[in-house]
């Protein structure tokens, strides 16, 4: 089952690499990985998104919980939370094809930031499904390019992750 791990930890060099470290080591995979400052300059907010069972997701939420630099651990996917990725997706965008990209576009809420004679950059926020949805209705031989931040995820509601 895919799991949204967020976690509070130290904002120090070598935070990162600890915890990518310790996924390694226990042959865990990370689908992907984002972190930034909070709003607390001393901390930074992690989210990791991986797959196992209830058994291996207690398990790294355990080990992560060691790791001295962690403050928090919290798996966002226990109780309801937004979660939002955003992608920039360079298309193939020529001749009848530069009316269909924009229409697929605003289909999916997205917006094209770049233009060219040939190429259209869009961009697309929302959840994994939504983004996955957009690359399937795009005819895959026109999909020049495709870059994705990974999700970020927040509580709902009052379920909010401070220390």
């Amino acid at each position: 089952m895919r799991h949204i791990i967020s976690l509070l930890m130290e904002n120090e060099s070598g935070a990162l690499s600890r915890v990518a470290g310790l996924f390694s080591a226990r042959a865990y995979n990370i689908e992907s990985l984002t972190v930034a400052p909070t709003e607390d300059a001393t901390l930074s907010r992690m989210t990791i998104v991986t797959r196992g069972s209830a058994d291996v997701i207690e398990q790294i939420t355990k080990q992560l919980n060691k790791l001295i630099d962690v403050v928090k651990v919290q798996d966002l996917t226990d109780g309801s939370h937004i979660e939002r990725e955003l992608m920039l997706v360079k298309v193939r965008a020529t001749g009848d094809q530069r009316e269909e990209m924009k229409r697929l576009t605003d289909i999916f809420r997205g917006r094209i930031l770049d233009v060219s004679d040939r190429t259209y950059t869009i961009e697309l926020t929302g959840p994994v499904s939504k983004l996955d949805a957009f690359l399937v209705a795009v005819d895959a031989s026109n999909i020049l390019e495709t870059v994705r931040t990974g999700a970020s995820g927040i509580g709902r509601g009052d379920r909010i992750m401070k220390i």
